[in-house]
């Protein structure tokens, strides 16, 4: 039986995993637990940290939205943060069930570091730092440097994922994802497009076709250069066409159950027009 500790505070929570440098950390437990549950985990000592206040606590400026760890997808749906982090809230609503958005939250998300992690391509796109507090004091890196290969991190022992800073640029943001059925499905290829006017700069970020999270970013620099950005005029179908072809060409798919490689690959490539033209439909100047 694991020894079970239920923090009430970030500091107890630190504790406990300075006593217990090697134990697992439990949010919602909506992905730990289908582990535990089918016998690919055995766990020796855990601490729960849904009742940790200071992991729930999320804020809004104006260049700059923070979420902390223990934000559940139901709440990233809500307003205001929802109208500041839209692509946030669209990725969090393609999550499960009504149950399983309560109880997911952003640092599970981020600790279970799966390609198919739904919230992941959003944070690549808004280039966000992963803030994490541990022994050491507190570091902060990108997703990158903080997702090291398929659920793989480089959380240090007795490190706790705290929050996540992204930006909050002027510009439409889109998320999009494709899978076997409409809802309650785990992503075969993600995508997540934001617009950053101010910056005159396209980020696009891919999820479930890599063995990361990666940005296309010779797409993003070839489209930026063909954007009218002084006038709301749209983009041409061409161009839309291309920057598609060049996202999917940015992809590294593999096959496996749910999905082809060659699929994965056209689906995303569609995916990236499709967030390309809506990005940049008619009022995609204004913040949405």
């Amino acid at each position: 039986m694991s020894d079970v500790v239920v923090a009430l505070s970030l500091d107890e929570a630190l504790g406990a995993l300075s006593d217990y440098p090697d134990a697992t950390v439990l949010a919602g437990g909506t992905d730990l637990m289908v582990e535990v549950n089918r016998g690919l985990r055995r766990l020796s000592h855990v601490v729960g940290v849904s009742k940790v206040p200071e992991l729930r606590e999320w804020s809004i400026a104006d260049d700059r939205v923070v979420v902390g760890g223990g934000v559940t997808y139901t709440e990233m749906m809500a307003t205001p943060l929802a109208d500041a982090a839209p692509a946030l809230a669209q990725a969090a609503r393609t999550v499960g069930s009504p149950p399983i958005r309560n109880a997911g939250t952003l640092g599970g998300n981020l600790g279970t570091a799966s390609p198919a992690g739904d919230t992941l391509p959003v944070l690549a796109a808004l280039n966000a730092e992963i803030v994490v507090v541990g022994p050491d004091g507190e570091r902060r890196m990108g997703l990158d440097d903080f997702m090291v290969g398929v659920k793989r991190t480089s959380l240090r022992p007795g490190e706790l994922i705290v929050r996540a800073e992204m930006d909050r640029p002027q510009g439409r943001q889109e998320f999009l994802k494709i899978g076997p059925r409409n809802a309650m499905v785990i992503s075969m290829a993600g995508l997540a497009l934001v617009a950053d006017h101010d910056a005159r700069a396209v980020r696009c970020a891919l999820g479930a076709v890599a063995a990361g999270i990666p940005r296309a970013r010779e797409a993003e620099a070839w489209v930026a250069e063909r954007i009218d950005w002084d006038n709301d005029a749209g983009v041409d179908h061409a161009v839309a066409a291309e920057f598609g072809q060049q996202v999917a060409a940015a992809s590294a798919p593999i096959d496996d159950h749910r999905s082809s490689a060659a699929y994965r690959r056209h689906a995303v490539g569609v995916l990236a027009t499709r967030a390309l033209k809506r990005a940049f439909a008619q009022g995609g100047s204004s913040d949405a």
